[in-house]
């Protein structure tokens, strides 16, 4: 049972980075309200961007801004020639929504996919990039030499706009197999599955007797469990006979990160 070191998987995406030429233009993210755990990520990002010497600049806003007011901010800033690609940190307030907000982003700097020109040229096979979280799970897939064409089936469980319904829609296109679940469903059919990808969000949803054995688990969730400890979907304790899975910290996390500014080198290429 291999344990994923996503540190590490990050650290060779970064230092392929370092080779290429630094983008000259700035990366902005824009965040709302305050949130502790939303800052741990702020503060992966901006370490990732400061190692590859990328300007980084963080907009922050209250939480009482509107939608349209936040629009008009981050269509004024990404917008300019200077940005070079643009972030939304999720979750945004529950009076906002976070594609309507997304789309003052141009596409050319949309480099998270959230808004839906991006999402649009994804979902159509037109997008250069692919969604981060989908490039993850490519990444760990070749880290463990598991080609897609020798995976029957995938079972993703959560249907969010930033996991679960991206990497849904990429495997449909490869796999002969894909179980679509949302945290509310019968997860029994994870048996079939020789692959399983979460991003619900529900501490310890996933128990190791409902896997396969020898299946691959890919967990993207982050939570706190009932003892105020940090876990994902998937409850790693009782794991046995899965050929590897993702720890949470320090599994996909880092490897988002580290895929995230891979899409800003690349939107940034020719500039």
């Amino acid at each position: 049972m291999t344990k994923i070191d996503g540190r590490e998987i990050a650290k060779k995406i970064l230092e392929e980075l370092k080779t290429q030429p630094t983008p000259k233009n700035f990366l902005a993210v824009f965040v709302v309200g305050e949130n502790i755990a939303t800052e741990s990520f702020i503060k992966q990002k901006e370490r990732v961007a400061k190692e590859l010497g990328v300007d980084f600049r963080i907009y922050r806003y209250k939480e009482e801004i509107t939608q349209d007011h936040l629009r008009k901010e981050i269509h004024k800033i990404a917008e300019a020639k200077r940005c070079g690609g643009a972030i939304i940190q999720l979750p945004l307030p529950e009076h906002m929504n976070a594609g309507y907000v997304a789309n003052a982003i141009p596409p050319q700097k949309d480099i998270d996919l959230l808004g839906e020109r991006m999402r649009g040229a994804f979902y159509n096979g037109r997008s250069t990039i692919l969604p981060p979280s989908v490039e993850v799970v490519r990444v760990i897939l070749n880290n463990q030499n598991l080609a897609e064409e020798n995976i029957k089936t995938v079972a993703v469980v959560g249907q969010g706009f930033l996991v679960g319904k991206p990497i849904t829609h990429y495997f449909l296109q490869k796999v002969p197999n894909v179980i679509a679940l949302d945290k509310g469903d019968d997860l029994g059919t994870l048996k079939e599955a020789d692959v399983v990808i979460s991003g619900t969000g529900v501490s310890r949803l996933i128990k190791g007797n409902m896997l396969k054995k020898e299946a691959g688990v890919i967990d993207f969730g982050y939570g706190a469990d009932e003892g105020g400890n940090i876990s994902g979907d998937v409850d790693t304790d009782s794991l046995k006979d899965v050929a590897f899975y993702t720890p949470t910290p320090g599994g996909t996390g880092p490897i988002l990160v580290a895929c995230l500014l891979k899409n800003f080198f690349v939107v940034n290429k020719e500039v």
